[in-house]
């Protein structure tokens, strides 16, 4: 029979406080919304009826077109005084009980009362980068999401496909605006001047 070693006094020690840790937050399912976010965290956290999801930490091309992006708008709200651009994190609900925080959201001005500190209600305008370990939320999941929540314009950027889609809400439901690609040109329906040329947008690395 093979010995085994008792764990030492530090081991034991450094293995504590992450239980200790869990026991002061609810368990999955039993999430209120105050308990979303009084949250105390820089992570990416998303809120789902009762569940959070602890999203992935974004890699080094992620945050750079993010922030290339951000760039892009803010020059065009800044200029024309056209209401606040902020990147993640940021809580944004989209109806009670469900709670994104897109890579990039805007407020127009006229919508200054659905802005808090702890959240937005809903957004005018969001972009988000497809992450590689689920491409789905992204293309399908906050599609849905974002259209039912009424947000007017969703843009998708896609580093893998080199690819940048932008989304129009019609009625219920989001219709292509456009699809650009390399050597091409995304625009903005809603915010006249937002445009990024697509090449550079994944030429930020």
């Amino acid at each position: 029979m093979t010995a085994t070693t008792a764990p030492t006094t530090a081991s034991v020690e450094q293995a504590t406080p992450a239980w200790a840790v869990a026991t002061l937050f609810p368990a999955q399912g039993q999430w209120s919304e105050e308990d979303y976010l009084l949250l105390p965290t820089n992570h990416l956290v998303e809120f789902s009826h009762g569940q959070v999801e602890v999203l992935p930490m974004p890699s080094q091309l992620h945050q750079l077109i993010v922030l290339f992006l951000y760039r892009a708008i803010y020059d065009v709200v800044i200029a024309n005084n056209l209401g606040v651009v902020l990147i993640a994190p940021m809580r944004v609900q989209l109806w009670p009980g469900k709670f994104r925080e897109p890579d990039v959201a805007f407020m127009l001005a006229v919508n200054a009362q659905r802005r808090h500190d702890a959240y937005w209600e809903a957004a005018d305008l969001v972009i988000e980068v497809v992450s590689p370990d689920d491409p789905q939320r992204d293309l399908v999941t906050k599609r849905r999401e974002y259209a039912q929540a009424g947000i007017p314009e969703y843009w998708i950027v896609d580093p893998q496909a080199a690819r940048v889609t932008v989304l129009r809400l019609e009625a219920d439901r989001y219709v292509e605006h456009g699809v650009w690609g390399t050597g091409m040109c995304a625009t903005s329906l809603l915010l006249q001047g937002f445009v990024v040329e697509v090449d550079r947008v994944f030429a930020v690395a």
